[in-house]
């Protein structure tokens, strides 16, 4: 019955599908809840410290029912009230009774509101550094492995120089690394709301302590601490401001813009048949191509990346629309918003994690790719050899566009191979070169300092950023639940 219940009602797929059981308990009513107990608890402590008639046996009592909620009177305390503070206030002082007097003691619903949520954003960022850099760690070895392995480059889509499989793993790293930096800056740079009151002012504190600006200053000093923050707002209204949750939401959504650049090139790299996302023994790709090897978790990602990307307009429009010091139309958005950013930036962290774990590279037919390309590429190379050797610049210069014209002809219009090498063998003009021609267009010799670029760019860049995450990191990849 209760399984047919759960069945008739609307679930969220980013918890029941995707996310991880971590960032989801981040953001479930058991940790909300939980921490509004905390928040009651350490602001009663705080205000007992400072002289209010309070009693240790009143904080012990508090502390000792922080999980002890009774869910089925909360709801019915929230329907006969509707304001869902007052109704968790009166629950926990059922389950507290000889605190209950001092629960919420000269407090605004904001502060058990507002400051969890600051807590919930930390620690979900928290969450998400330590993925990014794990993702950070799983492609630089990607990187390192292959960063001497000559591939085909593109602009535009159309065949360009060669880089190298590691070089363009470095530009996935890259914006990893960049994300990982913002989200840092934003956690360090996230304060505490505090306790203001009302509208800010502080006024109810200040009444409290009969006046007493100092102790009111030391309780907002002390309330910070004990929730685990070194900095707090010195100005709010009744909320702290919404521009925050814009500058968070926006540092997590570049998380999505990244995740989906990456997705994408491997998409595009599968068709290719060069590089490909794992793919388990027995996935099925197709359920009429049977030999399908679909893109799914790359495909995953770019869909639910577009997601958190679009979610990054509702936080600018809440703050922009915030009247004065306070107007109430910001609490539903935010309510869906924030948790969806932070629960899809995970899922998407967890699947590039384990895509990034399993990445499959075909050399061969990277070979064959810039087989088909690199001939063309190198007859500047062709033309400056046979200058060396005593050649006429411009008459080698007309041969090798005639040769080139040929070639391309065959590949066009006949959809053969690229034959240039073999009609270069074949002409004994360019007979002085004839024994040079596997050097000279050896693809080893296009790539640059690509493999240089790229130790220099993890030994300098990426390395010191991940160290100090190494410790927690998981050492098998996610297991994603689809």
């Amino acid at each position: 019955m209760v399984m047919e219940e759960a069945q008739s009602k609307y679930r969220s797929p980013l918890t029941d599908r995707y996310a991880s059981d971590e960032m989801s308990y981040v953001f479930s009513d058991q940790n909300k809840f939980q921490t509004w107990r905390k928040l009651w608890t350490i602001l009663a402590e705080a205000e007992m410290e400072l002289g209010l008639p309070i009693t240790e046996e009143q904080i012990t009592e508090m502390k000792n029912n922080l999980n002890n909620i009774d869910w089925k009177r909360a709801a019915d305390e929230e329907k006969a009230r509707r304001h869902d503070v007052m109704a968790h206030v009166h629950t926990f002082g059922a389950a507290a009774p000889k605190a209950a007097p001092i629960i919420h003691l000269g407090a605004t619903s904001c502060f058990v509101g507002d400051n969890t949520d600051l807590i919930v954003m930390k620690n979900g960022c928290g969450i998400l550094c330590r993925k990014l850099a794990q993702c950070c760690d799983h492609l630089s070895k990607f990187a390192e492995q292959y960063k001497s392995v000559p591939q085909l480059g593109y602009t535009h889509f159309q065949p360009a120089q060669l880089t190298t499989v590691g070089k363009r793993a470095c530009l996935w790293l890259q914006d990893l690394l960049i994300d990982l930096k913002q989200l840092q800056s934003t956690q360090t740079e996230l304060k505490f709301r505090g306790v203001k009151g009302t509208t800010g002012t502080q006024a109810s504190f200040l009444e409290l302590f009969n006046g007493d600006h100092g102790k009111v200053e030391e309780l907002d000093k002390l309330v910070t601490e004990k929730a685990g923050f070194s900095a707090k707002f010195t100005i709010t209204g009744q909320t702290y401001t919404r521009k925050m949750d814009s500058i968070i939401i926006n540092a997590v959504a570049g998380i999505g813009s990244t995740i989906n650049k990456f997705c994408t090139d491997l998409r595009l790299l599968a068709s290719l048949k060069e590089i490909e996302e794992p793919f388990a023994q027995k996935q099925i790709g197709s359920s009429a191509m049977p030999y399908k090897r679909n893109p799914m978790r790359s495909e995953r990602c770019c869909s639910l990346a577009r997601h958190l990307m679009g979610l990054t307009a509702s936080p600018a429009h809440t703050h922009a629309n915030q009247w004065f010091e306070r107007t109430l139309d910001d609490s539903a958005n935010r309510r869906i918003v924030i948790a969806e950013a932070f629960l899809t930036a995970d899922i998407l962290l967890n699947t590039a994690q384990n895509i990034m774990q399993g990445m499959v590279v075909y050399p061969k037919v990277i070979e064959k790719h810039i087989l088909e390309e690199l001939p063309f590429m190198a007859t500047e190379n062709l033309l400056m050899s046979m200058v060396k050797s005593g050649a006429d610049r411009q008459e080698c210069h007309e041969k090798l566009r005639v040769l080139s014209v040929e070639a391309g002809k065959q590949v066009k219009e006949f959809g053969k191979s690229n034959d240039m090498l073999e009609r270069i063998r074949g002409d004994d003009y360019f007979t002085p070169i004839h024994k040079l021609l596997s050097d000279i267009v050896n693809p080893s010799n296009f790539i640059g300092r690509a493999p240089q670029q790229v130790s220099k760019f993890i030994k300098e860049e990426v390395m010191p950023e991940i160290e100090p995450y190494r410790h927690s990191f998981d050492k098998e990849a996610p297991k994603l639940n689809v």
